[in-house]
């Protein structure tokens, strides 16, 4: 912008306005709840900033000049764009945003129609949901980009809010079975991925040769992988498909259930935080594990 140039004033503008659209300043006057010599005094005021006479004053109405008509539409722009951001500014005031993160096999799951429950008793508040894998979902706590998160974890190895013990199943496919073959392939999220430790040492415990077959940090992914025959794996028993079949201590398969679903937030978590939070420990609170 260049420097020293005068800035029209919106009142001023709203008064020329106005007078154009009422047709005359005392309607004017009357609408903007003020009198007929103030609003005079604007319009003035507006023709000396801008240098040119903007209205014709006629015995029966008030019309605009021709630099009067080219500075009418500018100033209604103008007018606009202020309401415009009082409406946004009305918004931000009000409106607040949580950020939440979730495991993968939670987004589709009962966990949804929780989200979308307080979505429509907090219509202010803006939800911004991240899945992925729960690694990435704490580290992301931890830096401060995440107010919530819900997550999975090794029984108290983390004091949660709330949580609630997480039922593992080993899983192969139904159709293309692989534990018997030699090696055993596996199908497992990245290193340092969930339950890929627990099912190299599973199979160890057996005495069984073992190769990771299929690598994936989807838990979609996995679960295609294993019913293709690509390997045997280890997921939550409630992501166990019709296409899978659940291997026990029956095949020499030792239980797993060191998990837990945790629930966690900041000490100093604002209110609408608490609130969402209050809804998904209840959420977890009611949930049911699956049976085998």
């Amino acid at each position: 912008m260049t420097p020293n140039r005068p800035l029209f004033d919106l009142d001023l503008l709203k008064a020329l306005v106005t007078v154009v659209d009422c047709g005359g300043f005392t309607a004017a006057a009357a609408r903007l709840h003020s009198t007929q010599s103030t609003i005079s005094q604007k319009i003035r005021r507006l023709e000396d900033m801008a240098g040119h006479r903007l209205l014709d004053r006629g015995n029966r109405e008030v019309l605009p000049t021709e630099a009067g008509q080219a500075l009418l539409s500018h100033a209604r722009h103008l007018l606009a764009l202020n309401d415009q951001l009082l409406d946004v500014l009305a918004g931000a005031a009000v409106a607040t945003t949580v950020r939440l993160g979730v495991p993968e096999d939670f987004v589709a799951s009962r966990t949804t129609q929780v989200l979308a429950a307080f979505s429509r008793d907090h219509p202010q508040v803006k939800l911004e949901i991240t899945s992925g894998l729960c690694a990435g979902l704490t580290a992301s706590f931890d830096r401060g980009e995440l107010d919530l998160i819900l997550t999975k974890q090794r029984r108290h190895s983390r004091a949660a809010v709330a949580c609630q013990a997480e039922s593992l199943a080993w899983i192969d496919s139904a159709t293309h079975p692989c534990l018997h073959l030699d090696p055993v392939p596996l199908v497992t999220f990245p290193p340092r991925g969930l339950y890929r430790d627990d099912i190299i040492r599973g199979i160890e415990a057996m005495g069984r040769n073992w190769r990771i077959a299929y690598t994936c940090s989807s838990l979609n992914g996995i679960q295609s992988a294993v019913a293709a025959g690509l390997g045997i794996s280890l997921l939550p028993r409630r992501t166990v498909t019709a296409d899978h079949a659940v291997l026990g201590a029956r095949d020499g398969l030792p239980p797993v259930d060191g998990y837990e679903i945790g629930l966690f937030h900041r000490p100093t978590a604002n209110a609408t935080v608490l609130a969402l939070a209050q809804a998904l420990a209840g959420m977890l609170a009611g949930e049911t594990p699956l049976l085998p």
